[in-house]
């Protein structure tokens, strides 16, 4: 299976090694995995500030970069709906590339694409989960505590295949950390005091580490960890599906 990686800006300048895993894990998994080199940003940021126009540009090259791969996939829930969701300056030729059905977030293209049953990883140690809100409520990798509806998450399947690991979840498991983009730019304090929320009820478990699909919100979450001195640190899912710690 052919599958063209996107790796979303801020993971390339500050958490290279969470694209490198990416695609280590997707290799082990018998995929053959291109870098297109001209991608950059997707247009995000500008969305989320009201300013979806101004990211005309970062449509027409994603476009350009990924118009001929069959299957394209990112270490990013958040980007990866933002791609899905817009395009809207080249509505003819995203639709003729099928981009919008062919992007996946790495834990929904494992669970759905390849339907990955067991993992050659090891991870020993007690890892709490986050649910991140664009992955939850805009690709539905998990199910939302507020419907009456069976509960089910991709990224916990995953996490359970992995050989050592003590997964443990907070009590309020689908609360946002505070991130929100740019909101935790212009709403700084509201942004700190939910992620020091998020990250009590992780503490709370005794965690090595907090885990999910959003290295944004991990960032928020780890700024507040490194702040406070914990010793819980975040980790993105896709460095433990590619650990193999012994």
């Amino acid at each position: 299976m052919k599958v063209a990686l996107f790796v979303p800006c801020y993971i390339d300048q500050f958490y290279p090694g969470v694209a490198v895993a990416t695609m280590e894990l997707l290799e082990k998994l018998g995929c053959t995995v291109t870098f297109p080199m001209n991608q950059t940003c997707c247009g995000q940021p500008m969305a989320n500030s009201g300013f979806a126009s101004a990211s005309a540009g970062c449509d027409k090259n994603f476009i350009a970069s990924f118009r001929d791969a069959e299957y394209i996939v990112g270490p990013s829930g958040s980007c990866v709906l933002h791609i899905k969701e817009h395009l809207h300056h080249h509505e003819e030729e995203a639709a003729a590339t099928k981009i919008r059905q062919g992007i996946y977030e790495l834990t929904e293209f494992l669970t759905d694409v390849l339907q990955v049953k067991e993992l050659p990883a090891r991870f020993p140690h007690r890892v709490g989960l986050h649910n991140s809100c664009h992955g939850q409520r805009g690709l539905h990798l998990s199910s939302m505590s507020e419907r009456v509806l069976p509960s089910y998450s991709k990224p916990e399947q995953l996490l359970q295949m992995v050989e050592g690991i003590e997964l443990l979840k907070p009590k309020r498991v689908d609360e946002c950390c505070g991130f929100g983009g740019t909101f935790c730019v212009f709403e700084e304090a509201v942004s700190v005091k939910m992620g020091k929320d998020r990250v009590q009820e992780h503490e709370d478990n005794a965690v090595d580490f907090i885990t999910g699909v959003d290295m944004s919100c991990l960032m928020h979450l780890d700024g507040i960890l490194r702040r406070k001195q914990s010793r819980t640190r975040a980790i993105h899912i896709a460095e433990i599906l590619n650990a193999n710690i012994r």
